[in-house]
């Protein structure tokens, strides 16, 4: 196994990459510690995002390791937008152990940006960028072929109205490629949850399907502009052996819980 990458202290203000024109229109996250474990909230009662300190690039909350089922169809991405940094949890995985996929970042909020090295994203370079910007906006970008779209972008409030509505979803689908896949970090128990899944579906056809994370506070909604998202045409073995050792080990429990899911609701 690949020994953990050495994590340098940041050594100057972040704050001179990102543009200064807006920091004052965004909330300020902060960072909790306890023991081994580091979090990013905006308020106590709401975890944005979570991290062990030893293991940085593991994937400490149950439901990204749900998102990370998109392997399950589309199992060698060439490219990944996701829109939503938080604490890195899922740009610091795929970096790790998707090696020939170029990572596109997305977020909106420049004080999340400013805290990339607290949370050991990695420095920006030929396969891997973080942009400030509106994620609503960056798909429709003309000439966008995005292999997987992974949203999971929450503020102070909880989901942004410009990342649910009908339109957004439409966009998404336009920006992947034939084959591509959405998958979308939606709250369970949002009294509008209904009401966003029920778009993504339009947008795609029905070519959908909902799977509870763990903790079941979290649904992840996977989309295929292409493929049938299906249990049957899924290759589970093949798909964890394409992985490195340690990937495998982190997601091969998720990911048979997932097929299964799918098997159910295959019917």
């Amino acid at each position: 196994m690949t020994p953990w990458p050495k994590i340098d202290k940041p050594t100057g203000d972040l704050r001179t990459a990102i543009s200064a024109t807006n920091w004052q229109d965004h909330a300020r996250p902060f960072v909790h510690e306890d023991g081994d474990a580091m979090s990013l909230h905006f308020t106590l009662g709401e975890l944005q995002s979570s991290m062990s300190k030893r293991h940085p690039w593991c994937l400490a909350v149950d439901y990204t390791r749900t998102m990370m089922g998109f392997l399950l169809l589309v199992p060698e991405p060439a490219s990944i937008v996701m829109i939503g940094l938080g604490g890195g949890s899922l740009a610091k995985f795929c970096y790790r152990h998707l090696a020939a996929c170029r990572i596109t970042v997305v977020e909106i909020n420049p004080h999340v940006i400013a805290l990339r090295r607290d949370f050991c994203v990695p420095d920006d370079d030929a396969r891997f960028e973080v942009l400030q910007g509106d994620g609503a906006a960056f798909v429709t970008t003309p000439g966008r072929n995005v292999d997987v779209l992974l949203v999971d972008g929450f503020d102070q409030t909880g989901q942004p109205d410009a990342l649910c509505s009908q339109r957004f979803y439409d966009d998404c689908c336009a920006a992947l490629t034939p084959n591509g896949v959405l998958a979308v970090n939606l709250h369970y128990d949002d009294d509008h949850y209904a009401l966003w899944a029920a778009r993504i579906q339009r947008s795609f056809g029905g070519n959908v399907v909902e799977i509870l994370a763990p903790e079941k506070s979290n649904c992840i909604v996977f989309a295929s502009r292409g493929g049938a998202v299906s249990a049957r045409g899924i290759r589970l073995q093949a798909t964890l052996d394409r992985l490195r050792s340690d990937a495998r080990a982190e997601l091969k429990t998720e990911f048979n819980r997932v097929v299964w899911a799918m098997k159910d609701l295959d019917g």
